[in-house]
């Protein structure tokens, strides 16, 4: 079962944001597990560490961390009180090592994740990386990896933000090689990649 967030910062309407972030839907293949939030940033702040699991329970096929901050302040560049910073990271296959558009690809996920959650995006920004690891010498035996990494932070319009971690979740899901599921849909285990 998975972890959930808790905090012991704020009340009244980042309580509520903790409640929205408690009854968000998590898919089987997703462990949850709190971390320490940051604490200069915002006066209040959870933050949390999502892993994809294979049908094993431990290889993991993605990994990322969500974090929701608050300031009643709403400082300039959130334009609002409130602040998801994400961060999300997986293997890909080889082959897309070349393709000039991976990029906007892993950009593309992020944003149809929040579309589909009914999420209508504020002051988006972020980036999408790809690192390429080769081996040579005595390590040239071993295939070429390539990872996928997407930073990305937007700022929702109130403290409703269950569906801002559940789009999260899905961007973690794609990047790791799930395939989308349907609403109300249970993933049945099988081969994902």
């Amino acid at each position: 079962m998975a972890s959930r967030p808790t905090s012991v910062h704020g009340d009244g309407e980042f309580s509520f944001a903790l409640a929205e972030l408690h009854a968000a839907r998590v898919r089987p293949e997703v462990r949850l597990t709190e971390v320490p939030a940051p604490t200069r940033i915002a006066p209040d702040a959870v933050a949390m560490t999502g892993d994809v699991l294979a049908d094993d329970g431990e290889t993991e096929l993605a990994t990322g961390r969500f974090v929701l901050l608050h300031d009643i302040a709403a400082p300039e560049p959130w334009e609002g009180p409130w602040r998801v910073v994400t961060y999300a990271r997986a293997e890909l296959e080889a082959e897309v090592a070349g393709d000039p558009v991976l990029g906007e690809v892993g950009w593309s996920w992020l944003l149809d994740a929040l579309r589909d959650r009914g999420i209508d995006v504020i002051a988006e920004a972020g980036t999408v990386t790809r690192v390429v690891s080769e081996s040579f010498g005595d390590l040239d035996d071993r295939p070429a990896t390539v990872e996928m990494e997407i930073r990305a932070s937007w700022s929702p319009a109130d403290a409703s933000v269950g569906a801002h971690l559940e789009a999260w979740i899905d961007l973690l899901c794609t990047i790791g090689g799930l395939p989308p599921l349907p609403e109300g849909v249970v993933a049945l285990p099988g081969r994902r990649r």
